[in-house]
């Protein structure tokens, strides 16, 4: 992307996340308070937590989900989403007026599903959930069984990291796959070893490096390895994967999560977009329509699924 000149808006967003972070470090081992601030994320402004779509809830048994529909969904394209928390939080409806934007810009019928959360549910809980909400949303729609014409799959953060993750795991199921997915500033290197997490720690208002190992060891549990493909996609095998865009900030120490795993997966012969946006935070989209950048990325992702 080219070094545009950064919108006055984007200090306010910066001042917030960074209030935020303080916040973190100072309860890291308060589980609940945790939550609370995943909850806080996007709420930099009154704007960014308005929406105007419609819901209908679905129950999976052990997690649920919620269908999310705008006057300009078209029912014939459906698309799961995956929201972030570091996989320990994160709530659908919370997450919904970003949600709502995501399906306004993809004309799309929306699935977001609250998959469990650890520690309660260690990994793979999480990564089952969205591959069973997957395979449920290929034959059922908010209103009536049946198929779509268009199947999309995005996420963001930890959700984008289970976006790929679930790819993976269609793809050994030899399942059906997408149309096309996306991914918002996702992590997949859960070893941490990307060169951004020291690069970028100045810059980044929202996360801080030191306690990425201490989510990998809370979701993880020691039931399986950082560097295995399901947990960590970078490592997988990506040929025959569906066209990918990946979306990331410059100012945020993920930013070798998306590069090196876009050229990974160019390399295996994957058909994939890289947008890197300067000086912009970790899921920066969600601050939309307040941070213009951000309702610029989502115009990207709209012109990206056509």
């Amino acid at each position: 992307m080219e070094q545009a000149i950064p919108s006055p808006q984007l200090q306010t967003v910066i001042a917030h996340l960074r209030s935020i972070a303080g916040e973190s470090l100072t309860t890291a081992s308060d589980l609940e308070s945790k939550r609370r601030l995943v909850d806080k994320y996007f709420a930099v402004h009154l704007r960014v937590l308005e929406h105007d779509a419609a819901t209908v809830p679905v129950n999976f048994g052990q997690f649920t989900g919620m269908w999310i529909t705008t006057p300009r969904s078209d029912p014939a394209r459906r698309l799961l989403y995956l929201h972030g928390g570091s996989w320990m939080a994160g709530r659908v409806s919370v997450y919904l007026p970003h949600i709502a934007r995501i399906a306004e810009a993809t004309r799309s019928t929306v699935l977001a599903v609250d998959y469990r959360l650890a520690p309660e549910n260690p990994f793979p809980a999480g990564l089952d959930d969205c591959v069973q909400a997957w395979l449920w949303m290929l034959e059922r729609g908010p209103a009536s069984y049946g198929s779509a014409r268009k199947y999309y799959l995005a996420g963001d953060s930890a959700g984008g990291n289970l976006a790929l993750a679930t790819l993976l795991a269609l793809k050994e199921r030899g399942a059906h796959l997408p149309d096309a997915a996306i991914a918002l500033s996702p992590a997949t290197d859960l070893t941490w070893s990307g060169e951004s997490l020291s690069t970028r720690a100045l810059a980044d208002p929202a996360l801080n490096a030191m306690l990425l190992p201490l989510i990998t060891n809370i979701y993880l549990q020691g039931r399986e390895a950082a560097d295995v493909p399901l947990v960590s996609p970078l490592f997988g095998d990506l040929r025959g994967l569906p066209p990918l865009l990946l979306q990331v900030g410059d100012a945020e120490i993920l930013l070798s999560d998306s590069t090196r795993f876009a050229d990974r997966a160019r390399a295996a012969g994957v058909d994939v977009t890289l947008e890197v946006y300067p000086y912009m935070p970790h899921v920066f989209q969600g601050f939309a329509p307040f941070l213009p950048e951000a309702v610029a990325a989502l115009e990207k992702i709209g012109e990206f699924v056509k």
